[in-house]
């Protein structure tokens, strides 16, 4: 049984699994790698306005304002973009999950066909042994007969 084909493709299947598994893993390792990327940008965002919120109250120039606004637009562009870049990295992780999921099944479905294939060549050979003995046990009520 140990040259069954099924046992080389069980372990291709067992290979791509694990595959799998790694990728979806890194898929979750590069959404936190994004999420805290995003985190940091919103933090830096938020300390800036305070920081501008504190000096309320000061009188700054016009082109002090406008750079304000400036650095604002390209810090909420940079999120927008780091937004994008965590839902990329969700597509990913459910994508990678599905196909992680798919390989396990094929895997499966190749354990239990092997399952059955064993439970069915025991079957097969009890049977076997079962045949011999009672063809053992008639021939030796054969020659009793015949001896008497």
């Amino acid at each position: 049984m140990a040259s069954d084909p099924l046992f080389t493709v069980l372990k291709l299947a067992t290979e791509a699994e694990s595959q799998a598994a790694m990728q979806l893993k890194s898929a979750q390792f590069e959404k936190q790698k994004r999420q805290g990327q995003l985190d940091a940008l919103n933090n830096y965002r938020l300390d800036y306005m305070k920081q501008m919120k504190s000096q309320q109250g000061q009188s700054i120039s016009a082109n002090q304002y406008h750079q304000f606004h400036q650095f604002i637009k390209q810090v909420d562009s940079a999120i927008t973009q780091q937004v994008t870049a965590v839902q990329d990295a969700e597509y990913q992780i459910s994508y990678r999950q599905t196909h992680w999921l798919e390989k396990q099944q094929k895997r499966k479905a190749i354990e239990m066909l092997l399952a059955n294939k064993a439970e069915k060549a025991q079957i097969a050979e009890t049977k076997r042994e079962q045949k011999m003995s009672d063809e053992f046990a008639m021939q030796q009520y054969i020659r009793q007969r015949l001896n008497k």
